[in-house]
Parts: C-alpha cells; sequence; structure tokens
C-alpha cells in the first residue's frame, strides 16, 4: 500500500460505502413493504365494501392483477395480490413491519403459521442480517420449534450460526432480488446471475446455436420462472421455427445430478403450461454440463411420437455437436488465463 493511501482512510471510506449501501438497502426495503401493506389494506377495505363475498374479493382481484400488470409489469399476479392481502390482515398495525426485511423475507414468514414463531423470525432476522435464503434454511429445518424443545439451546445456536454464516443479506443478494426490481420498475442485469467462466461459455453456445442455420431464433437470456415464492433462471431459451418448439438451454459447471435433470423437466412442463401455444410442438429442454472430467449433454422430455422425433433429430444439434463446442470454448478460455 502506497505512503498516500493509508489503512485508515481506506477502511473508513470503506465503511461509509457499506454504511450508505445499507441505509439505501433498508429505506427500499421498508418502503416497498409498507406499500405492498397498503395495497392490501385496500383491497380489503373494498372487499369489505362487498360484504366479503368470495366470488367479489376473487373477481376483484382478477381485474385488479390485470389492470395493474398492464400499466406497471411484473410483480402484481393474482398470487402477490393475495399476498398482499394476508401481508395486511397478519400485521395489521403498519409500525410494526420492519425495515430490515424485505418483502422476499416477509413472504417466507407468512407460511409460517404459528404468530409467536412468525415474531421470533423477524427478530432473529434483524439480529443476525439473515438473507433469505439462510431465513429459508431456518424455517425449513424447524429452528424455531428446535430452540424451544432443547435443552442444549447454545449448541442449537452455534450450529445455526456456522451454517448461515455465508448467508448473510449483502447488497449483492439485495439488487438481485426479482421484487425489489420489479418494485423499482428496472430490469434484471443478466450478469448478476453468472460468473464469468458461465458468461463466456452462455455467449458461444448462444452464438453457435444462431449460426447452425437450423432455425434457431433468441428468445431470452436468464430467463426468469417462478414457483410459488421459488426463482429459477433459465441460462437461454430459444424458439425453433421449423420445430414449432421453446428450446430451452441450461449450463452446469459441475458435475451433472438427478436435481439438475429434474429441474429442467421442470422448466420444460412450465413452459408447456405457460408459453406453449396450442399448435406448438412439446418444449425440449437440453442440460449442457461440464466438469474437470467429462462434458454431459442431456436431453429432457422429448416427445416420443415418431413425427416428432424424427424432426427433432433433423434439427437438433447432436450431442456431439454440442460436446464439441462446449470443449473447444472451454480450452480457449483456459489458454487465456494462462495468458
Amino acid at each position: 500500500m502506497s505512503e498516500l493511501l493509508t489503512t485508515n482512510i481506506f477502511e473508513s471510506i470503506k465503511a461509509t460505502i457499506e454504511n450508505g449501501r445499507n441505509k439505501a438497502k433498508q429505506s427500499i426495503n421498508h418502503i416497498m413493504t409498507e406499500a405492498y401493506w397498503d395495497i392490501g389494506r385496500l383491497i380489503v377495505e373494498e372487499e369489505q365494501k362487498g360484504n366479503g363475498k368470495a366470488k367479489y374479493g376473487e373477481g376483484l382481484i382478477k381485474e385488479l392483477s390485470e389492470r395493474l400488470s398492464e400499466e406497471y409489469g411484473k410483480g402484481f399476479s393474482k398470487r402477490n395480490l393475495h399476498h398482499m392481502v394476508k401481508f395486511y390482515q397478519t400485521f395489521p398495525i403498519v409500525q410494526t413491519l420492519s425495515a430490515q426485511l424485505s418483502w422476499s423475507h416477509y413472504l417466507l414468514i407468512l407460511k409460517v403459521e404459528d404468530n409467536k414463531a412468525k415474531e421470533w423470525y423477524i427478530k432473529e432476522c434483524e439480529a443476525s442480517n439473515w438473507s433469505v435464503r439462510a431465513l429459508e434454511r431456518q424455517i425449513n429445518s424447524h429452528y424455531f420449534e428446535r430452540i424451544l424443545l432443547s435443552q442444549e439451546k447454545t449448541s442449537v445456536e452455534e450450529e445455526a450460526k456456522e451454517k448461515t454464516k455465508e448467508l448473510v443479506y449483502s447488497a449483492k443478494e439485495f439488487v438481485k432480488d426479482p421484487y425489489v426490481l420489479e418494485f423499482l420498475n428496472l430490469s434484471q442485469n443478466e450478469r448478476l446471475y453468472e460468473s464469468d467462466l458461465e458468461n463466456a461459455l452462455i455467449s458461444d453456445i448462444q452464438k453457435f446455436l444462431l449460426e447452425l442455420g437450423r432455425g434457431f431464433a433468441f428468445v431470452s437470456r436468464q430467463k426468469r420462472i417462478s414457483v410459488e415464492d421459488d426463482h429459477f433462471y433459465i441460462d437461454l431459451v430459444f424458439y425453433n421455427y421449423l420445430l414449432k418448439c421453446f428450446v430451452l438451454i441450461d449450463l452446469k459447471t459441475g458435475k451433472l445430478t438427478h436435481q439438475d435433470v429434474g429441474q429442467m423437466d421442470m422448466y420444460v412442463k412450465l413452459f408447456d403450461d405457460t408459453q406453449k401455444a396450442q399448435d406448438d410442438n412439446p418444449t425440449v429442454g437440453i442440460i449442457l454440463c461440464s466438469d474437470k472430467n467429462e462434458t454431459v449433454v442431456k436431453y429432457s422430455s422429448i416427445d416420443n411420437k415418431t413425427i416428432f422425433a424424427s424432426k427433432y433429430k433433423l434439427y437438433l444439434p447432436t450431442v456431439e455437436e454440442l460436446k464439441e463446442e462446449l470443449e473447444k470454448e472451454i480450452i480457449v478460455i483456459a489458454k487465456k488465463e494462462i495468458e
């Protein structure tokens, strides 16, 4: 370190930046949760004018969802509006909301049935700066119940700290939160979800397929799909106009697992349910996996009907083509790193 740059001034400026980021994060979180709380309140009050009838309430939310989505884009689905109603009903006093917790935190807490457990998880989130993933882990492992039942509470607490020490709520996770991006009307930065290696490999595969000349049209990169309150990102989505089907590609830089295959099957089914037109053929999923020893290509949920299978073979890249392209790019990246 140069004589001009002392440790003290560097650490002081670093602390100032971190403090500013934390204040900005807390401010946006609090404004967003208050806004969603207020939306829940307005819906409940409007429903009560209709005497709380189920049909009235569902019709109101359906119409609101359609009009708000048209005006403001994502974030106002029927499911999310129901969450806002439940949020208001669970925390009827707005002053009790924590400025440190995000909307994603509260969505997890709303799933907890016991009110004492809800309050306890909120306090622990604040005290330990738990990320959404950390909170989810603690809820799923019944941390509150284990603390209550355990005679050796210290050991349970130490285990929990160890398991979540890498899962603090960082500024990076904050700007990746899809609910924050939707609330601020910002588009997600695809690079946030990729390492440099993944970005290079995905870019190459995207270029390779478009240059292959077999009917591939680019649709999306890091396409987000949501299941309940979980969010998943598909590396590449294409539409093949010769096959008349979507083609999903997911890249794994480690060893292929059964979970990876199951996840891709879920992506394929979701696309078939939500994106596929009536005259489209079934969605195809391709998993590209490259570890130190082997490159693996796995096709998922290709329709078994002979007429479709023959078309798939004609227009989709072969396993050998995909493996060769992936391995070629890995060699190029390795050479650049050496240089």
